[in-house]
């Protein structure tokens, strides 16, 4: 946990001793009253916080404002649902990286129960994300959707207009002639990577028709959690290193 990350109606009012930022403070970063460190308001200003008071039940926490981060990489990401072991790594190193948006479609290939899993029903999914976010030391959160189909996420897309500034990639480990290092996408990027089992192919179909053109990283089939950390690390290179 890198920074600290506050919503904006936390600061001023206690928090339980037992929730997982304040451990952090009391017991990793071992800060006491009117100590500071790193901290900020979710997708608002980075700053310093400090603890104001401390009881038995909870522990109250002023933050000031240093400097609004920089906004996230204009990346759109599209992954066809995966089991949710694979989802909350996505969630998490994504956010990481670096992402302006993740949605999680139902494909041909999609388990259909992966989409009643806990993970999205609990809340947990945003969890992995402010964990993603408090590690790379930003407060920017990438929105987040679950559920719908590829074809509604296509359609909402739209066809894309001559001269616009936006690149379209889809990977595909069997029908792409083109490796994703070969090129420097410009613009806004729009990245479709199937499910586990890959794309159908009808799907294959939509996403041409809709502008994408099929990329792959290499000869070795990876992991989807893998295959995300990857093509976001290629892509980030075009800003020397980081996305």
């Amino acid at each position: 946990m890198n920074l600290v990350l506050f919503e904006q109606h936390e600061t001023g009012t206690p928090i339980p001793r037992e929730d997982r930022r304040v451990r952090h403070v009391l017991t990793v970063l071992r800060r006491g009253t009117g100590e500071l460190f790193d901290a900020g308001i979710v997708n608002g200003p980075r700053g310093k916080a400090a603890i104001v008071a401390a009881t038995d039940e909870g522990v109250t926490f002023s933050f000031s404002p240093t400097a609004e981060p920089p906004p996230l990489p204009a990346i759109r990401l599209i992954v066809g649902l995966p089991r949710p072991q694979t989802a909350r790594d996505i969630l998490r190193d994504a956010t990481t990286l670096g992402v302006a948006s993740i949605d999680f479609v139902r494909t041909e290939k999609t388990e259909p129960g992966y989409a009643q899993s806990t993970l999205w029903s609990s809340g947990e999914w945003r969890r992995q994300v402010l964990a993603g976010a408090e590690q790379a030391f930003d407060t920017r959160l990438p929105e987040v959707t679950h559920g719908r189909t590829l074809a509604d996420v296509i359609t909402e897309l739209g066809v894309p207009s001559s001269g616009a500034a936006e690149t379209r990639l889809a990977l595909d480990n069997y029908e792409s002639a083109e490796p994703l290092a070969s090129g420097q996408p410009a613009g806004r990027i729009v990245f479709a990577i199937g499910a586990e089992r890959g794309w159908s192919a009808a799907e294959r179909q939509s996403l041409r028709a809709a502008g994408f053109k099929f990329v792959h990283l290499g000869p070795r089939v990876l992991r989807t959690e893998t295959a995300v950390i990857a093509a976001l690390a290629v892509v980030g290179r075009r800003d020397g290193g980081g996305t």
